[in-house]
């Protein structure tokens, strides 16, 4: 029996279009519109992209300066479950702080970073208020969940989103030493 070339690519063609159309548009459809929208009924949220792989949903955000991020997470996980799932959401704050605002988070980083390795969580807000009297445009809000401690800074026209994780990363021991 002779093969035909041009009927066995062409059938090769179709079905490769085929399947991956299909997986393109379950993608889109059934995945990233969705949580497209959940995402942007939260007030504060300027733009975002989703990227969804199989055990992560990243979302790079641009937000205005005195957005709650930690609700808009809690709304994510509420709302939008059936597309996150047991991913791991993996959030990207677009920058747009001001040099205010990096100098000032530049002087309360010390005390942050104590608080967290002693797990003494209700010492960010009072070390955040504290270094904040000197500043009266400064407002600055700490939110913890159980994976995150959140830090938004914000002078009212700019804003600074800082996402520290609760369980830093372990170091393991090189098989070379």
């Amino acid at each position: 029996m002779k093969l035909r070339i041009v009927p066995v690519v062409l059938t090769v063609v179709i079905s490769a279009s085929v399947l991956f159309g299909g997986w393109f548009l379950y993608r889109q459809m059934a995945l990233q519109n969705p949580l497209a929208n959940v995402v942007s009924q939260y007030d504060g949220v300027i733009s975002s992209q989703i990227d969804i792989k199989q055990d992560t949903v990243t979302l790079k955000l641009d937000l205005e300066p005195e957005t709650n991020l930690r609700g808009l997470v809690e709304h994510i996980n509420k709302e939008g479950k059936s597309v996150v799932g047991k991913r791991t959401l993996k959030l990207e704050v677009e920058d747009h702080s001001s040099e205010q605002l990096n100098q000032w988070w530049d002087e309360a980083m010390l005390s942050v970073a104590e608080a967290m390795d002693n797990k003494q969580y209700t010492d960010i807000q009072s070390s955040l208020d504290e270094l904040a009297k000197n500043s009266p445009t400064l407002k600055a809000n700490a939110q913890i969940d159980d994976q995150n401690v959140y830090v938004s800074l914000s002078d009212g026209k700019s804003g600074k989103f800082i996402i520290l994780p609760r369980q830093p990363g372990k170091m393991e021991v090189w098989n070379h030493a």
